[in-house]
């Protein structure tokens, strides 16, 4: 299946039924009096979170959607049916938006949540509701209302924990894979990652957190150069992002710190929110250096990269260090959890109206 995770589409809900002028016909009641109905409500069209899907390429081939309109009333108290509604299911983690205005009108976080996208018009009256005392035989009606119509930009943000980031070939395949149940394609040569990737790490009994893995990102990224541009959106979602760095380059003369600075300097780019994102070292590749030179390496280019925060020394293909890696993200992610969902505390004195000074 393609991934697209950008789409516009045409909404429009249904318009209501117009309401009904009709008077009684019956043998031998002169005076039958009204019995115009109302016209019926137009269909809405609704947005459903669904589990599972993955993509809005569904949405990229069918661009409108229209709601049923509403039936108008008819005589003998007849109401008008109402017209059906339209259930669009889309990505948890799509962002809907005005595509003219770029006002962001939804979110989908959660599976199985339900959003009205575009509400349809109600039906108009027929001229039973206008009798009365004073008006015995009304001829009145409206006509009914137009339903909602939006021209809508979706764009779709993964939901995961954890953001692989890193240059192409540096083992993020590798890894995912090592510690998910994710299977992305692995090859021995850049960008053999087109699209995010998702998985589900197991870390005890009802213990795991999700990890994306993204296209390789390299220098001039921001500027649309190769692809981890077009999907460094998916991570502005996460908690953490671990930076995977390969440390047994093919070609001696790569430099592996400047590749990771361009990284950062890509991230800085594109989004400072995204670059104070809590980030993680994670040194790659370390199986095929000889154990002897391993701690001189990995100390010379922590020295040079300037780098501050935890750092991991892993082998993604022998799955060397990879267990002590997830159980400190695992931590991490539940404290941060907590923090998120910690309830706010009021001093008591100002919910007493007292000044605490």
């Amino acid at each position: 299946m393609k991934f697209v995770d950008e789409a516009y589409i045409d909404v429009s809900a249904g318009d209501g039924g117009a309401g009904c002028v009709s008077f009684r016909h019956e043998k031998y009641k002169e005076f039958g009096g009204p019995n115009g109905g109302d016209g019926g409500r137009g269909g809405h069209v609704f947005a459903v979170a669904d589990e599972n899907l993955n993509t809005l390429v569904d949405f990229r081939f069918s661009r409108r959607y229209d709601a049923q309109r509403g039936q108008h009333g008819m005589g003998s108290d007849m109401f008008g049916a109402a017209g059906d509604d339209i259930t669009l299911k889309m990505p948890v983690g799509t962002i809907i938006t005005d595509a003219e205005t770029g006002e962001v009108l939804f979110e989908l976080l959660k599976p199985g949540e339900v959003i009205t996208i575009a509400k349809g018009g109600d039906g108009g009256f027929g001229n039973l509701r206008y009798k009365s005392a004073i008006n015995r035989a009304p001829r009145q009606k409206t006509p009914g209302w137009p339903g909602e119509k939006r021209n809508l930009k979706l764009e779709l943000k993964v939901l995961a924990d954890v953001g692989l980031l890193g240059m192409p070939n540096a083992g993020k395949s590798t890894l995912i894979t090592a510690i998910s149940n994710a299977r992305p394609r692995i090859a021995d040569y850049p960008f053999t990652t087109l699209h995010p990737n998702l998985g589900v790490v197991r870390v005890g009994p009802e213990q795991s957190f999700v990890v994306a893995d993204l296209p390789g990102l390299i220098e001039g990224a921001s500027e649309g150069a190769g692809l981890g541009h077009l999907f460094l959106r998916h991570l502005q979602r996460t908690r953490l992002l671990l930076h995977v760095v390969d440390m047994a380059p093919f070609d001696d003369a790569i430099d592996t710190v400047a590749q990771a600075k361009a990284i950062v300097n890509e991230l800085k780019k594109y989004d400072k929110k995204l670059y104070d994102k809590p980030r993680w070292l994670v040194l790659n590749k370390l199986d095929m250096v000889p154990k002897e030179e391993r701690a001189a390496l990995v100390k010379d280019f922590v020295k040079r990269f300037k780098f501050k925060g935890p750092v991991f020394e892993i082998s993604a293909l022998t799955r060397e260090g990879c267990e002590p890696l997830i159980k400190a993200v695992y931590q991490h992610i539940s404290a941060q959890k907590k923090i998120e969902t910690a309830p706010e505390v009021i001093d008591p004195r100002f919910a007493a109206g007292v000044d605490p000074v």
